[in-house]
């Protein structure tokens, strides 16, 4: 039987989600880079584009601007030792009136855990 969100596998996810939004709000594209799956399947359906390959999130992450935004409701859940989700609403005051929710796709890579696929969307709060 699967165990859904597996104490230390729960606190691993955690951290390096709370890694990949440090990274994102600082704008550090070699860390976040490091944390999304190399690989051609990796897929990211940002705001208003869609990437589809690792080589493609490469392209959409090396002419971002840094941003702010501030997170809540933020649910992490592991199923098994090598597979999570990470949902998220978060708010940007550049998309006023808007509430931001953010989905990642985490696996348990030989070099940790990686970003396999996400959704970033807004919606009017």
């Amino acid at each position: 039987m699967m165990e859904i969100n597996h104490p230390e596998t729960r606190a691993e996810v955690e951290e390096i989600f709370a890694r990949y939004e440090t990274a994102l709000l600082a704008n550090d594209n070699e860390t976040l880079l490091s944390l999304f799956l190399d690989s051609p399947v990796t897929v990211r359906y940002g705001v208003s584009e869609v990437q589809h390959g690792f080589e493609e999130v490469k392209g959409f992450r090396a002419v971002q601007a840094p941003f702010t935004r501030k997170l809540e409701r933020t649910v992490i859940t592991t199923y098994g030792r090598d597979f999570a989700t990470a949902s998220t609403l978060f708010h940007r005051p550049d998309f006023e009136g808007a509430i931001g929710r953010q989905m990642q796709t985490w696996v348990r890579t030989p070099h940790g855990w990686k970003v396999a696929a996400a959704h970033v969307s807004m919606m009017p709060a």
